[in-house]
């Protein structure tokens, strides 16, 4: 029998009141499961061993001289020194500023001069070395301490390594003054376009989505998440930190993505908190594995996911039983469990956010009776709107509303929202919060919706319709996740605005463009053949394949191929993975331009 041990956001008030009262319930039971490369094993930390570590990292933040409401930053992967210094630094008064580690340097130096941040936590002698770059522009840092040794090389006298930093013993855990609408932290966006702006969430606002996505589902307290996604993304921050600290669950931290197939099977998750990139890239491997094997495999696997899907609407209560379900256990136990045990077996549940999600994609998963969740919101709503219950999903749909969370379709068809989720602002740029924010709460969220049975459907991105010369209108977002479901297609942008016809610039999968070549008769080795007309054509006909679905004026026309995936370094992707569209454009003017040559 799966048992619950909620703390509420009015017993918690603020969020290390949520942690205080987390060790104060089970002190022993274990919260965080973290792998330690000296002994070569998983190791098990309770709320009390946890409790006693953010005691030691508050008297060393003290020392510093920090004030409430002054802002610290780190920049590290996902550990459970993420939750100790946050902890610590929160139950001070401070304000954390999370940073992806894979940021630019440039944008680095932006949030921690815009946040005027007095402390920096890092992880390691790589992260120091991107610092440098910076280092003239870090002159607000009080204090950069890194959690393993690094070679201070020019002899900076604010870096220290966190086990010379700390005290030998703890004092108890301190706990500033409550105030539930208290800054907490300023989240920064990693916006496709311009410069990152500071969302600014208060402790009610996280929260009190927290415990809006308990209610909607059930987290129970034997309940163990993989944490992967990075902590400085707020989708893994309240779902994968916050929430397990109000439900009383564990958290396990993956040593790394490459390491995440092995970890998966090793921790043996209840619940995964993911994106659609991870779906996308088990769902191109299947594909390509049936595409390889016999016919007859391919076959079963259809009828498996045919049957998994028929299934799942039966118990959803949406279609009558049918006795072709009689054949899912056979189905379950030859094809559906080899799927589920690369998950680790055990899953009860995946959340797919930060991005959508396509529905052929979760019908494969769901038929596979891997439960997917697929839910949606924005750093500026702490992050979750609406998610789909586990009674009532349909995965065509982005969910229903969280408990309290008010959502309605204002001018444009753009969905609107206003609830104790949405934040406080942006920090230092009044003129951009009011761009997005009303007077009576409500945030324009930049999407178009329709609300149908209670359900909400995201239709497209205001700003990213491409209007053709022709004046037709296309959804390149739509278009690009249709062609990146073929595994084919690693990256995609779609480019047409004011122009006659769409084309498109493409990053193909290295194993799996080589193997078209050898079908084509060509030399994968051969660089030319990005250029050659019989693999453009091929290529237009895989991708044209992939948008049956769409207006007949939504074709792909001209193409131009990159062996060279666009990268995070380059600046063309942000840390969440996001292709930096204006970049790209840029960097390619006139490759584009050739595109279109004599139209």
């Amino acid at each position: 029998m799966h048992e619950t041990d909620l703390i509420s956001p009015e017993q918690a008030i603020t969020l290390p009141g949520a942690f205080r009262e987390r060790v104060r319930r089970t002190p022993n039971q274990v919260a965080y499961i973290q792998y330690a490369a000296e002994s070569c094993r998983w190791q098990e930390y309770t709320w009390a061993d946890t409790a006693a570590e953010v005691s030691r990292w508050q008297q060393a933040l003290q020392a510093e001289g920090l004030k409430p409401g002054e802002r610290v930053a780190l920049m590290l992967r996902n550990c459970r020194e993420w939750v100790i210094f946050d902890q610590a630094a929160q139950g001070l008064g401070l304000v954390t500023v999370p940073i992806f580690t894979n940021d630019q340097p440039e944008n680095v130096s932006y949030i921690l001069q815009d946040a005027g941040a007095r402390v920096l936590l890092i992880g390691d002698n790589k992260q120091w070395a991107s610092l440098r770059e910076i280092q003239d522009q870090l002159a607000g840092l009080a204090r950069i301490i890194s959690l393993e040794p690094v070679d201070p090389a020019g002899l900076d006298i604010r870096v220290v390594h966190a086990a010379a930093w700390l005290p030998d013993a703890a004092t108890g855990l301190k706990t500033h003054a409550s105030d539930p609408d208290a800054l907490a932290t300023i989240v920064y966006t990693s916006g496709t376009t311009g410069r990152s702006k500071g969302v600014m969430l208060s402790h009610r606002n996280i929260l009190f989505n927290a415990a809006g996505c308990v209610d909607l589902i059930p987290i129970y307290t034997d309940d163990l998440m993989l944490s992967f996604l990075p902590l400085s993304h707020t989708l893994e921050r309240t779902l994968g930190y916050y929430l397990p600290i109000l439900a009383g669950s564990r958290v396990a931290y993956a040593r790394s993505v490459p390491q995440l197939a092995e970890d998966l099977v090793t921790i043996k998750p209840t619940i995964l908190i993911s994106v659609p990139r991870i779906f996308e890239r088990i769902h191109a491997r299947i594909q390509a594995k049936l595409e390889e094997g016999p016919a007859l495999a391919a076959r079963l696997f259809q009828q498996t996911v045919a049957t998994g899907w028929r299934l799942f609407e039966y118990r959803q209560g949406r279609t009558p039983w049918s006795a072709s379900l009689l054949a899912w256990p056979l189905l379950q136990r030859l094809v559906a469990s080899k799927v589920q045990a690369r998950l680790g077996g055990r899953l009860r549940f995946a959340v797919s956010g930060g991005a959508p999600l396509s529905e052929e994609i979760a019908r494969l998963f769901i038929g596979l009776g891997v439960n997917i969740q697929q839910g949606y919101g924005l750093t500026e709503t702490s992050p979750v709107i609406t998610a789909n219950p586990l009674h009532n999903n349909i995965p065509a749909s982005v969910g229903i509303p969280l408990k309290g969370i008010e959502t309605k379709i204002g001018k444009a068809g753009e969905l609107l929202t206003r609830s104790p989720c949405v934040m406080l602002g942006y920090w230092n740029n009044p003129s951009a919060t009011r761009q997005v924010l009303d007077s009576e709460g409500w945030l324009q969220t930049g999407d178009q919706a329709r609300i149908e049975g209670g359900h909400i459907y995201i239709t497209g991105r205001l700003k990213e319709i491409i209007v053709l010369a022709t004046g037709e209108k296309v959804p390149p977002a739509d278009m690009e996740m249709a062609i990146t479901q073929d595994g084919l297609f690693e990256q995609i942008l779609i480019i047409g605005e004011g122009r006659p016809y769409l084309s498109a610039l493409v990053v193909p999968d290295r194993a799996l463009y080589s193997h078209l070549l050898r079908q084509l008769g060509l030399d994968p080795e051969q660089a030319e053949t990005t250029t050659s007309e019989q693999v453009t054509q091929a290529l237009l006909e895989r991708i044209n394949d992939s948008l049956h679905a769409f207006p007949g004026h939504a074709r792909i026309r001209r193409l131009a191929i990159q062996l060279e995936p666009w990268s995070i370094d380059q600046g063309l992707v942000t840390p969440t993975l996001k292709l930096r569209k204006s970049r790209i454009m840029a960097q390619y003017g006139a490759l584009i331009e050739s595109l279109y040559t004599g139209h």
